[in-house]
């Protein structure tokens, strides 16, 4: 992938004014059709450096229940890929901030990836975080998206191994995103330390910036971690705050 993608730049450019990058993640169409756009030039407005756009699907085997519960909602009041093209259509000029789909692989391939790769390009988004699309699979679309300034963004875990981050390093990726349930059970030194090492052992190994997801809803919980990460990504702290009907504003205000 190309080393000039503008994810890369938006992140860099954040770590560049001393700060790690926020990247929200809110299911599209969430917490209403009549919000989400709303919601989205908020986040855009109040600093998000690249914003994660969910893509509804029936069955998100990887996904928490927040995020699950959430995405199906959006689901049932008909939320597709056409729906999402179409707002941006009408928004994303107005949107600063580098732009990324997450879902899983079917949605996607229905729509037929060629197609999409097109759309995204046109719609201005910059990167796919596809969960269950593994990279042996995804290599017959490297191509299609790479024409399309597309990034695959690999996801890993701190399951994944050493091999397999250096499979992933050789794509040269917009940025890593590195995902742990961690958080979700509060934070305990030993799994801190865990996580810590997995971090520094994925700074090594990639080029690219590192983006960490693990249910973080303060900035205190990123303390012992902070130096081998230059992102944030934020899911169900988020999810669970609009859904309370407060603002994006107040949420990114605590950052």
């Amino acid at each position: 992938m190309h080393h000039d993608n503008i994810l890369t730049r938006k992140i860099q450019g954040a770590v560049d004014s001393g700060r790690k990058a926020l990247i929200p993640f809110v299911p599209a169409g969430f917490p209403s059709r009549e919000r989400f756009w709303d919601v989205i030039l908020e986040l855009d407005d109040q600093g998000a450096d690249v914003i994660e756009i969910g893509v509804p699907f029936s069955d998100p085997v990887a996904d928490g229940p927040v995020v699950e519960k959430a995405s199906i909602r959006c689901l049932e009041q008909g939320v597709n890929l056409d729906w999402i093209f179409e707002g941006l259509a009408r928004h994303r000029k107005d949107i600063q901030a580098g732009l990324v789909f997450m879902g899983y692989f079917n949605p996607f391939l229905q729509y037929g990836v060629e197609r999409l790769s097109g759309a995204c390009k046109e719609a201005g988004v910059s990167g796919l975080i596809i969960p269950d699309l593994i990279l042996e699979e995804a290599e017959p679309y490297k191509e299609v998206l790479e024409e399309n300034n597309l990034a695959y963004i690999p996801l890993v875990g701190l399951n994944t191994s050493t091999e397999r981050l250096q499979e992933y390093a050789r794509l040269c990726p917009a940025f890593v995103y590195v995902v742990s349930v961690m958080g979700i059970t509060g934070t305990k030194s030993g799994s801190m330390q865990v996580l810590g090492d997995k971090l520094r052992q994925v700074q090594e190994t990639f080029e690219c910036p590192v983006a960490l997801g693990f249910g973080i809803s303060s900035k205190d919980q990123l303390e012992s971690i902070e130096e081998h990460v230059d992102a944030v990504v934020f899911g169900s702290a988020l999810i669970k705050h609009l859904d309370e009907g407060k603002s994006p504003r107040e949420f990114m205000a605590g950052w």
